[in-house]
């Protein structure tokens, strides 16, 4: 089975097309800058893009994603290496504690990101309620969404 992750094909075995999409990317692909935390869908920590939307690698089955463009952490900076405002935004508000989490979050806002251009401090909040941090930077974040709105929307303005 071809599926396309960071704007190149890869083939992965068809069998069994039900098993998670965090561990092709992981274990098949070597990408493991996205993690495994809960394992249930509820922490956030595996999250990807799926067609530009945010969503849950550890149970979204491979079958899935068949036709559909992946992108993970590794394929969000620009191509010559420039991060994306979002990751940039997360390191100058010294976001990430333990990390693990990290990944996740910063899929999410750059998702949130995409579509909502001006967001409010309650849409941020509301946009990340359900992407867990265990050292509770939630405060950091919601700095750095903020910010990386603000990056986002000056960007868009230049000519």
């Amino acid at each position: 089975m071809m599926i396309r992750v960071n704007g190149k094909d890869y083939q992965v075995a068809e069998e069994p097309a039900d098993r998670p999409l965090l561990w092709v990317l992981r274990d098949e692909l070597g990408l493991t800058g996205t993690k495994y935390s809960c394992g249930i869908g509820v922490c956030g920590s595996c999250e990807v893009h799926i067609d530009g939307v945010a969503t849950r690698s550890c149970i979204t089955s491979l079958s899935g994603v068949k036709g559909k463009s992946v992108r993970t952490i590794e394929g969000l900076a620009s191509p010559d290496g420039r991060l994306h405002p979002v990751q940039q935004a997360f390191l100058d508000e010294q976001v990430p504690q333990c990390g693990w989490c990290m990944s996740g979050q910063i899929m999410r806002a750059a998702a949130f990101l995409e579509t909502n251009h001006h967001p409010t401090e309650d849409q941020i909040v509301s946009a990340m309620k359900d992407n867990y941090c265990r050292c509770g930077t939630y405060g950091r974040i919601k700095r750095a969404m903020a910010r990386a709105a603000k990056e986002m929307a000056n960007k868009r303005a230049r000519p």
